[in-house]
């Protein structure tokens, strides 16, 4: 009731709390985006440079580019989202708590 709304005033009136909101919004917009790239770099690669990525990694060697790429892409989303997610949970809920501390006192 009124208390929770008191507390949630609170953090919303604290600065803290206020630039944690924005950098979070920013570091999630920035991955946002670093994945699109990740995606839509190999979807376009493989639309318009096929015989790129049919090349062959080297003589006598079956796989082709395309295969790595992909997998490639695969990893750098999970290594990605690894990242957000154990910074979200250190750095972010680190603050989180100390904002929410305040709003208690």
């Amino acid at each position: 009731g009124h208390m929770a709304q008191e507390t949630w005033e609170r953090i919303r009136s604290n600065p803290k709390f206020q630039q944690f909101v924005s950098k979070r919004n920013k570091y999630s917009i920035v991955m946002s985006i670093l994945m699109i790239i990740a995606y839509y770099g190999d979807i376009l690669l493989i639309a318009f440079n096929k015989p790129f990525l049919a090349t062959k990694m080297g003589p006598g060697m079956v796989t082709s580019i395309g295969i790595p790429m992909g997998v490639g892409v695969i990893v750098f989303t999970i290594v990605l989202t690894w990242i957000y997610v154990r910074r979200a949970n250190t750095e972010f809920d680190a603050e989180a708590e100390t904002i929410i501390k305040e709003a208690v006192k």
